[in-house]
């Protein structure tokens, strides 16, 4: 996808087994204060300085400089997974739903995942998949020693 959507020829640069370059969507994966950048936070490569050793990264039109050596903090975000894109929302969001992927097939994964979706909201692979996820309300069970622990006072 980086190939397709990215002009050929720009300046790269390769680390931590990322190849990252101008226009590139990245992810931040671990909380910056010094930066005010936090774990899940998107941003658009806007340049990559090689003389400098410096990369810049657009969050929200607030710019972000980060050293080479500090690119173990992002991740390539063309896709994100439902964990990661909790408490965030899409322009658009595609989820693929399969019975090969029979325990992520969970409702509450799913109406996470659908309304993550401001504007579309597309459902890709099985119907069978789908009613599988609608059905399955196990998460929704919580097993604790709460009533015990109140029947004996002990709270």
């Amino acid at each position: 996808m980086q190939q397709a959507l990215n002009a050929p020829g720009e300046v790269k640069v390769e680390r931590f087994g990322w190849t990252y370059g101008p226009g590139d969507k990245v992810m931040q994966i671990a909380n910056d204060y010094d930066r005010d950048v936090f774990n899940g936070d998107l941003g658009v490569i806007d340049r990559i300085d090689i003389e400098e050793g410096e990369l810049t990264v657009s969050f929200d039109g607030r710019e972000v400089v980060y050293g080479f050596g500090e690119l173990d903090e992002l991740v390539l975000a063309y896709a994100a997974t439902i964990h990661k894109s909790q408490g965030s929302e899409y322009p658009a969001v595609v989820i693929p739903l399969v019975t090969q992927h029979y325990a992520m097939l969970a409702r509450n994964l799913l109406y996470t995942g659908m309304t993550r979706g401001r504007k579309l909201v597309v459902l890709v692979g099985q119907k069978k998949a789908l009613a599988i996820a609608v059905r399955n309300q196990g998460g929704r069970r919580r097993w604790s020693k709460l009533k015990e622990w109140l029947v004996q006072g002990a709270i």
